[in-house]
Order: C-alpha cells, then structure tokens, then sequence
C-alpha cells in the first residue's frame, strides 16, 4: 500500500513537472507577436519598470507576451533598466526578447540627415527620429563652444553635416552624434573633393555655402554646375553674388515668390546684393549634388541669370547687364501674367 501512494505522489510530482515545462516553453518559448514584420519597443533614459510594461502593452497579446511581461515585472530588470530601440521579432520568443532588454542588445537604425533650411529645422527632424529631444539639438547647434570644439561656429555648423544615411543608435547622445557627424564629413571629403576644394581656391565650408545657395536657386541637378560656374566668375571678378535666395534666408521668408527691391535693403551679413562675396555660412544643408556641382563647375563668362519665363526652373545666361535686362523683362512679364506676388 505505502509502494503505491508513493508511485502516486511520484506520478503526481513528474505530471506537475511536466506541467511546469509545459507553461515554461508556452509562455516563454512562443513567439512574442504575431505581426508578420519586425516591430520595436522604444525605451527612453527616464522609463521606469511600469512604464516599460506600459509600452509593451501595445503589442498583440500572446502567450508569449504575457511571458514576456512576466519576466519584466518579476526580475531584478526595473534596476537596470536600458534605453534603446530592440527589434521584436516574429519568431523570437519572451526569454530572448528579454535578454535582448536586459543586455541592452538594441538593434541600429538607418538616419537619414535632411536638407533642411536651418538648425532648428534638422533639430526637430531629428528629434522625431532619435531619442534626442528638439532643444538638446537645437542647444548644440547654437552654442559657440560646441561648434569651435568642432571647427564651425554657429554659422557653420550646418556645413559639417552631409545629407546621407548613416547606420546609428537611436538613443545615441548628442556629443557622441555630432562626433559621428563631424567623421562621416571628414570621410566625404577626404580625398578628391578636398583636393577640387584647394583647387578652386574654396575651402569645405565656402563649397558648401555655394552649393546651399545653388540648390534654392534650382533643383534641376543638371543645371547646377552651370549656376556655380557663373558665381564663381562673380567671386573672381568682386562682384557681388545678388543671390535671391539669400534674401530669403536673411528675412526667413522662405515662401517668398517675388524679390522686390525694397526687401533687398534688409539689414543682414546674408543680403548678398549690400555685401560682396560669400555669406556667413550655408543657407541649407547642401546636398551632394550641389556641392559635387561646385567642384566640377562649368567654365564660361556668364555673370548674370534670371529664371526662364516658362517656369522650367532652368535659367537664361547672360554676359551682359543690357542682356540680362531682357531676361529679367520676359520672366517679369510671365510673373505679372500669371499673377505671381
């Protein structure tokens, strides 16, 4: 009789066993979601452990999940919490998606750097798409010291960033950001572009402050290195750029249609009409193509271009003032027909 209780309480004790296996691999082993794609869970420096069951909520509910949470309510993880953007996986179950977590094994992503107007512009772009917040950015960009340590000043600094896509963190902090950028600009320009720059007389900075104002003045990539060519001919010559797009910038009206004389008197370092050569810094980030367009410029004895009157976004050239008087005349006209403030 005492043989057979004890084969009962053995059977018992192995049934509870494997029962107790069985909801390990159920509620660890299976797969945390059910979407098809990757997702991400985003973890912020100032989460906390409820916080992080929060944003997990979010996710499909699945026996993996509630494992998942499971292992994030009850463990040690709510004292070392790490920020970061970690994949979830379709066929990754709770206990790896939790030592993802807990090792602070994130998972990169690709950023892209836009050709935006101003810094504060790029601050809030990029804020959308790190963990950095908009001012942290913006702070960065309009401290002095900063941008020195980096060989800018706050003019400048637009001037170090290049409009690619970089492989990063997302909860990369803003010194570590700017170093990765002031790198990945040193490797653009290292090699043939600084050696085009040196001879054409233009450093990096003055390159770029050229091609950010070519790139307002048309986004035909073809015509580009035309447009350089006939503000280099200024450059040489001493004569001022008369860049409308510089304008813009100095008033930060960046909508404007119409340059009128009277908005030509505004007061700034960028009014390209009152001061001769180059304006403090780039009007934009500069794209690829307009800088490459500095670099390889077209020669000829064009100093003078107004935009075409059928609004092709391509540009009449002219040798001379009396030339360029008729053009002006015919894109006035087809402005005034149109209606165009």
């Amino acid at each position: 009789m005492k043989k057979q209780n004890s084969r009962t309480y053995l059977y018992i004790a192995l049934g509870g066993l494997v029962l107790i296996i069985a909801l390990i691999v159920f509620y660890m082993l299976t797969p945390v979601s059910k979407a098809e794609q990757t997702q991400y869970l985003y973890i912020d420096d100032d989460d906390t452990q409820d916080s992080v069951l929060t944003k997990l909520g979010d996710f499909s509910h699945t026996a993996g999940m509630t494992g998942l949470k499971m292992l994030v309510r009850h463990s040690s993880y709510g004292d070392h919490i790490r920020s970061g953007r970690y994949a979830i996986k379709p066929s990754e179950g709770a206990f790896m998606v939790f030592r993802h977590l807990k090792n602070g094994q994130q998972t990169s992503m690709m950023l892209t750097i836009p050709e935006v107007r101003t810094t504060d512009r790029l601050a809030a772009v990029l804020s959308h798409k790190l963990m950095l917040d908009s001012a942290t950015i913006a702070d960065a960009l309009t401290n002095q010291e900063i941008c020195q340590e980096l060989g800018y000043d706050t003019c400048t600094i637009s001037a170090m960033f290049v409009p690619n896509t970089y492989d990063i963190y997302w909860n990369i902090g803003i010194d570590r950001l700017l170093q990765r950028m002031q790198h990945e600009h040193d490797r653009f320009w290292k090699g043939d572009r600084e050696q085009k720059a040196a001879a054409i007389g233009l450093t990096p900075i003055e390159v770029c402050t050229l091609a950010s104002i070519i790139d307002e003045e048309t986004a035909n990539n073809d015509e580009k290195p035309m447009i350089a060519g006939m503000y280099i001919n200024r450059l040489h010559q001493d004569m001022p750029l008369q860049a409308d797009p510089t304008i813009k910038y100095a008033l930060r009206q960046f909508e404007l249609k119409r340059i009128y004389n009277k908005l030509l008197q505004v007061e700034s370092p960028y009014n390209t009409y009152r001061n001769e050569g180059l304006p403090p810094g780039p009007i934009k980030i500069a794209s690829i193509k307009g800088i490459d367009a500095v670099l390889s410029y077209v020669r000829h004895d064009y100093v003078y271009m107004c935009a075409k009157e059928d609004f092709s976004g391509t540009h009449n050239f002219a040798r001379t003032y009396q030339e360029h008087l008729k053009n002006a005349a015919r894109y006035t006209k087809a402005l005034n027909e149109r209606g165009i403030q």
